[in-house]
């Protein structure tokens, strides 16, 4: 499994990114959103030797190979669960991250606007219903959700390096990650400076 990749920018489209790493050219798949955010790191750049970072999805079929690139672990995670809402796949979810922020795809699952959602090529109504009825509580658990600006819906954002050594912990001693993330998120949520000791013992009495 590729995680990332990181090397030399050799050539760069609104669609596609290929990457010089260890003599190897990676083409990656990217939205619009990942676009942009290699375009300013190449801004100013005169030798044309812009090293940059994405992180990787590896789209592997009967019939093809295809990395997607992404500029943060955010936009892969949103990537990732919007393929698995029914009726969406690879294609359609990198034109809804070129289409929308993840901040701003958050704030539009989160209220329910489906005709936001809809707004983007190629999503239906059903399909824009599904997603909101399938991601709502994935990307608050997930923490994806962190991305909404303020004075969006959602509540405070958690400290995530808490969260996830909560997380790990509460794993370790035999608990599913998913609703574990999910009651960790909670109670951080209510008490946001808690350490990770008093989080772990207090998802403890509410893991079912």
């Amino acid at each position: 499994m590729i995680e990332y990749i990181r090397g030399e920018l050799a050539e760069l489209t609104p669609a596609l990114a290929t990457i010089e790493a260890g003599g190897v050219g990676y083409g990656l798949n990217i939205s619009l959103n990942t676009y942009s955010a290699l375009q300013k790191k190449t801004a100013g750049q005169q030798d044309n030797k812009t090293v940059v970072k994405l992180y990787v999805y590896e789209a592997i079929r009967e019939d093809a190979y295809v990395l997607y690139g992404f500029h943060s672990k955010k936009e892969r995670e949103m990537f990732e669960q919007l393929i698995t809402v029914s009726g969406v796949g690879t294609n359609t979810a990198r034109m809804m991250l070129s289409g929308m922020s993840v901040s701003e795809l958050c704030n539009a699952i989160s209220t329910g606007n489906a005709k936001l959602i809809q707004s983007i090529k190629g999503i239906g109504k059903m399909t824009a219903q599904r997603i909101i009825v399938d991601l709502r509580d994935k990307i608050v658990a997930l923490g994806i959700a962190d991305e909404i600006p303020a004075g969006g819906t959602m509540q405070a954002p958690v400290n995530n390096a808490v969260r996830d050594e909560a997380v790990a912990a509460l794993t370790m001693l035999g608990f599913s990650p998913a609703p574990t993330q999910k009651v960790v998120v909670a109670i951080l949520q209510q008490q946001p400076d808690a350490p990770v000791e008093q989080v772990v013992k207090l998802a403890l009495k509410q893991i079912k």
